[in-house]
């Protein structure tokens, strides 16, 4: 007599129609190993590590930063750079990367990046001059290329730090004036400063600030961001005047961001100004406080638009 199926048959039997026993269906497949490590001091107890972005047959979602062989960091796969701090000055390091995906699937490391940390100068408290003649332009939907003029330093600049908004996002050696930025959204403005350091970790004064749009991806229209976003502040209040997007119907209302956060909603009640907007808010904090603001506009559909370049001021004395 022949016996009946066992369950654990039967369950194999159900699991082909969609995948065979044993387990085809499972992700196996290792990303890709980090390519084009780099690692430069950024100070005598700080260094910038980055990398390019790794491959993998679903989605990279994470990097494992290795100093000396031991992790030190652990981020998430939109993230290709990290500053290790707390380091000894004068002092070798080696740093290598490995990507992981969902399933915890580890690729091998690269080769092992070497810096050196430069010497300590306790006594220097005096900070850069700032970069000069900031520019850029943008490389595609989802890069951007700066370049700026040498800052001075009494001692010596060690590396240059890139910031988008109010984040520092990347960094480059002393002795550069040129760096490429990558993992940017299409169709997006960003603001970006240069700030220059030094080994006693002194920071200079912003750079002027570039405006950059990255191209729009395919079957996207043209940007929904407030432009010429301008802000000036006097004794207790902040004024800015913007042109609102051109979105085929009057825009009648923004929201103001102030440090990052939704500060408040801009409604005109009747029919909204026609061309340049105007708005001014009053400010508490005590003078010398400084402030970034962006806007974007409601569309016509009902949606949030893109958010508008930021600006930043300095609130005077009353």
């Amino acid at each position: 007599m022949q016996r009946p199926p066992t369950l654990p048959a039967l369950a194999c039997a159900a699991a082909l129609l969609l995948t065979a026993c044993g387990g085809e269906g499972k992700d196996t497949e290792n990303p890709s190993t980090p390519v084009g490590v780099t690692a430069q001091a950024g100070s005598a107890t700080s260094v910038h590590v980055m990398w390019e972005q790794a491959t993998d047959n679903k989605a990279v979602t994470g990097y494992e930063v290795f100093q000396q062989g031991a992790k030190v960091k652990t981020l998430p796969g939109t993230k290709h750079m990290v500053d290790i701090d707390r380091l000894s000055p004068s002092t070798a390091y080696s740093f290598t990367v490995r990507a992981r995906d969902a399933a915890g699937n580890l690729s091998k490391p690269g080769p092992a990046t070497v810096v050196t940390t430069p010497a300590p100068t306790p006594e220097d408290k005096k900070a850069p001059t700032a970069p000069a003649k900031l520019q850029g332009k943008a490389d595609g939907g989802r890069a951007v290329t700066l370049s700026w003029g040498k800052a001075a330093d009494n001692i010596g600049v060690t590396s240059y730090d890139i910031y988008q908004e109010d984040s520092r996002i990347h960094s480059v050696r002393g002795t550069e004036t040129r760096a490429r930025v990558t993992g940017l959204r299409p169709g997006t403005v960003y603001t970006f400063t240069v700030r220059a350091r030094d080994a006693a970790e002194n920071s200079s004064p912003d750079s002027n600030s570039v405006d950059l749009t990255t191209a729009s991806a395919p079957g996207k229209g043209p940007s929904t961001a407030p432009t010429d976003l301008k802000a000036t502040a006097r004794k207790g209040n902040v004024d800015l005047t913007w042109t609102p997007p051109k979105t085929g119907a009057p825009v009648k209302e923004h929201q103001l961001y102030l440090n990052g956060k939704l500060a408040t909603t801009i409604v005109w009640g009747a029919e909204p100004p026609a061309g340049t907007a105007a708005y001014t808010f009053m400010v508490t904090d005590k003078p010398g406080t400084r402030y970034s603001v962006k806007l974007r506009a409601k569309l016509p559909d009902g949606k949030w638009g893109d958010f508008s370049a930021q600006r930043s001021v300095v609130v005077g004395r009353r």
